[in-house]
């Protein structure tokens, strides 16, 4: 570990690097993890997003200028469902585009090309403050609906204190849909974000999800279609 170690967090902080450069994404990963953090890479914002979709994180550095899908984009999605803490990363250091980052929700912002001790120092401060209000990446720890309880981190359900076995699939699919507490998340959005690719897969996994979740899977109570646009988690 160097010098610069991320500690604000007294445990190996989770971050997720999010930068279309090869170069830069591996720099950063080395770096960081140099420094104590665990830390996963994603090529662009789809990679992310199933990343987003099966781990917790406590930090994401996001690259703004990549392509199909600017940082900015993915930015506000992740800010439809999610507090973790947001560092954007970019070449471009024009006050307006720092402005409509922070804007979105970011929590810092850091121009290319950076000091290495200084993206450290921002990201221990971003941690500290996290901390000091009380906040975790990824907003509740659990979510409970009727007789159910599923543990956002950990990816468990339990019903009754009983556990349910959940496949690596039907966890994603209950983790994106308990984060939006109660929102419609559309067919679309799903299928990005997890391994289902297909809208139609989607349904199959709802179905099948259903059957562990429902009473009356062809009645259900607690994850709902919202007709022509998607599902909803209804939660207590």
């Amino acid at each position: 570990m160097t010098d610069l170690a991320i500690d604000a967090l007294q445990r190996p902080a989770h971050i997720l690097v999010v930068d279309d450069d090869d170069r830069i994404r591996e720099l950063l990963k080395k770096f960081l993890i140099g420094c104590g953090a665990r830390v996963s890479a994603a090529a662009d914002a789809d990679a992310a997003r199933k990343f987003l979709g099966s781990f917790e994180f406590d930090l994401l550095i996001v690259d703004v200028m990549m392509p199909k899908e600017d940082g900015f984009s993915l930015l506000e999605s992740v800010r439809r469902g999610s507090s973790v803490p947001i560092l954007l990363l970019t070449a471009r250091g024009l006050p307006e585009d720092r402005i409509k980052g922070l804007g979105l929700g970011a929590d810092d912002y850091v121009p290319k090309p950076f000091e290495p001790a200084e993206l450290a120092l921002r990201v221990n401060n971003i941690l500290r403050r996290t901390v000091a209000r009380g906040g975790g990446g990824d907003g509740p720890t659990e979510v409970r609906f009727g007789a159910h309880a599923f543990h956002l981190a950990r990816g468990e359900l339990t019903c009754n204190g009983a556990p349910v076995r959940l496949t690596e699939a039907e966890a994603t699919l209950l983790k994106i849909l308990a984060l939006r507490g109660g929102e419609t998340v559309t067919r679309e959005e799903l299928a990005r974000r997890t391994s289902a690719g297909l809208e139609r897969s989607v349904d199959v996994q709802v179905t099948r999800l259903r059957r562990k979740l429902e009473a009356d899977p062809r009645a259900p109570i607690f994850l709902q279609t919202v007709r022509g646009i998607g599902y909803r988690l209804a939660v207590d």
